[in-house]
């Protein structure tokens, strides 16, 4: 019997939301979990089945017409399912994957003709950084040649450590889950100043998601997280970016609704041109769609 748990599906019943969005609206973080592709052994958890038809439905009722797959670390290496996915939404689909140091230079160039635009180093998760970190500016260096960025999920705390890493680095770097922050430690707290510097240089973006992450609770409100998201949005309103990070995973005892979780950008993001930056324009940019 196996002691990897198995977490929650997504909410199913994802309701219409009632915030109107832009034509062309991204949806920059979400996973595919399919039982077609085999699962790591070193992975920390089990997911339900949350298929790209179910990823469908729930973005037809909150009004995303793009995404950006993310890689989740229970595939390791195998990026099969996201780049299935990518190839059945065509033009509307971008992609995160997760390699090691044995990635040829053909194979980064095959997949940047699929529509790949970075590496995921996840070091929070269970198997989700097959690259070793003192290797990290070099696969960075690699991988700028096709003008791909590196992303990492992380510990807020654990920003501190890594703010030499960061600003070493020669590709920009996008992080998830407002920087895994605890959101009841506010503005002032060192770690969230650390991520304001890091975004004011410019180099970096941030994934405005996750709030049921934060430490405030899995369900809303998430009031604690509006002054985090003013913050960074005032920052560095063009490095901002919006994602859901359906199914959810790694969760065990309620899910959210994913209407509730755009409607969150309304309270971040109260002007209708802001939200469209965020929205279209910044992924745009990062994600060359």
């Amino acid at each position: 019997m196996s002691d990897i748990p198995t977490c929650l599906p997504p909410e199913r019943a994802t309701r219409r939301s009632r915030l109107d969005l832009p034509p062309g609206a991204v949806d920059c973080h979400t996973h595919i979990f399919d039982s077609r592709y085999p699962l790591s052994p070193n992975r920390g958890y089990t997911p339900p089945d949350s298929t790209l038809v179910d990823m469908l439905k729930m973005h037809s009722q909150i009004g995303i017409e793009r995404v950006v797959f993310t890689q989740p670390s229970i595939y390791g290496i195998d990026n099969s399912a996201i780049l299935d996915g990518m190839a059945e939404l065509s033009d509307n689909a971008r992609a995160i994957v997760a390699l090691d140091m044995n990635s040829t230079d053909e194979e980064l160039a095959r997949l940047d003709g699929l529509g790949v635009r970075g590496v995921r180093l996840n070091l929070d998760n269970k198997g989700g950084m097959p690259v070793p970190l003192e290797r990290v500016p070099e696969l960075a260096d690699r991988i700028g040649e096709l003008g791909w960025h590196l992303e990492f999920l992380f510990g807020g705390d654990d920003i501190h450590e890594l703010m030499s890493l960061f600003r070493s680095l020669s590709v920009p770097i996008s992080i998830g889950h407002f920087g895994y922050m605890d959101a009841t430690g506010g503005v002032d707290q060192a770690p969230f100043q650390a991520l304001l510097e890091l975004v004011s240089e410019g180099n970096t973006w941030v994934k405005l998601s996750a709030p049921n992450r934060l430490g405030v609770g899995d369900l809303p409100p998430w009031d604690e997280v509006i002054p985090l998201a003013h913050a960074l949005i005032e920052t560095r309103p063009d490095r901002m970016l919006w994602a859901s990070d359906w199914p959810h995973p790694n969760k065990f005892e309620v899910q959210p609704n994913d209407a509730d979780l755009i409607e969150q950008l309304e309270l971040w993001a109260p002007d209708p041109e802001m939200r469209r930056k965020i929205l279209v324009d910044n992924p745009n940019v990062l994600y060359r769609f």
